[in-house]
């Protein structure tokens, strides 16, 4: 068995969770590889643990049995950039709040690796969105793809854009809002949900368009086929505007073709029996009324 590991931080109450994890790797006589960033940040714990080291760029094959990102949902996001389209399998621990993507407890974490090896999971193929811009320039170059969600939106400025938005080469309207959400199912429980979008089991073959307050009073979430071809062209006061994939952003100019589709990879979640997405929302609806009372 192979595994990688990743986390952007590392608390130290953490520390016997990590440790946990690698003592069932260590256990099974699989190798385990950090990246680089993350292994500097516990080379004090892992000092012990015979262990090998991956980056973006290198490291990495469809060889890994598993990828493990310690942290949360942020983290699962930046995640995906490394796997990419290797189909290497992504499971979350959460060191943080509840998440929908970091689902595992950290408390359980010995678990991702005892119930992988029972074979008490599954594979859940989430799909992605790309984008596309009308020039030479190149702001996201190979990493043009979001698990959750691409977002046009207001840079600098108290000012509304203009959002004018095609679906199949169709003119559809012309969002005055803060910006537009063009949103995966995975994506559903995230920054679109805040803007009101709806909640879409992560299977569903659909995408979600939300608008960032909208000031059309009949601008309304929109769900239509993954499969459908996205065009927008955002224009406003200043000269530009943001692009957002997932965490990534550029800052693009007004009146510049903005081409939005599903990817042609998929990424890969682990799900073990023991947790599911009704689950989570089940667990995150209660979560949020318990902070209200």
């Amino acid at each position: 068995m192979k595994v990688a590991i990743y986390g952007q931080a590392f608390n130290s109450e953490d520390k016997e969770y990590l440790i946990g994890l690698l003592d069932e790797l260590q256990a099974i006589n699989a190798s385990f590889y950090l990246e680089e960033g993350f292994a500097q940040l516990v080379a004090d714990f892992i000092a012990n643990y015979k262990h090998g080291t991956f980056s973006q760029s290198s490291g990495l094959d469809a060889s890994f049995d598993m990828f493990v990102s310690f942290g949360g949902d942020g983290t699962m996001l930046r995640a995906v950039t490394y796997v990419k389209d290797l189909g290497i399998p992504i499971v979350g621990v959460n060191t943080g709040r509840l998440g929908f993507l970091s689902t595992f407890k950290k408390e359980d974490v010995r678990k991702i690796v005892t119930e992988f090896v029972a074979g008490h999971y599954s594979i859940e193929e989430r799909s992605l969105v790309e984008v596309s811009l009308n020039s030479d320039l190149d702001e996201f170059g190979s990493m043009n793809f979001a698990l959750n969600e691409i977002t046009v939106s207001r840079k600098d400025t108290t000012s509304m854009i203009n959002v004018e938005t095609y679906l199949n080469d169709e003119y559809l309207t012309s969002y005055w809002a803060d910006g537009l959400i063009v949103s995966t199912p995975t994506g559903s429980t995230g920054y679109s949900l805040s803007c009101g979008g709806p909640v879409i089991e992560p299977s569903a073959k659909s995408l979600v368009l939300t608008p960032i307050a909208p000031h059309n009073l009949n601008a309304r979430p929109l769900v239509i086929s993954d499969d459908t071809k996205i065009r927008l062209k955002a224009s406003g006061r200043e000269e530009n505007h943001l692009v957002a994939l997932d965490s990534r952003i550029a800052s693009i100019p007004n009146g510049r073709e903005i081409r939005i589709q599903k990817s042609n990879f998929t990424v890969k979640m682990i799900v073990y029996k023991s947790e599911s997405f009704l689950k989570t929302l089940r667990n995150k609806l209660l979560w949020g009324q318990d902070k209200r009372n």
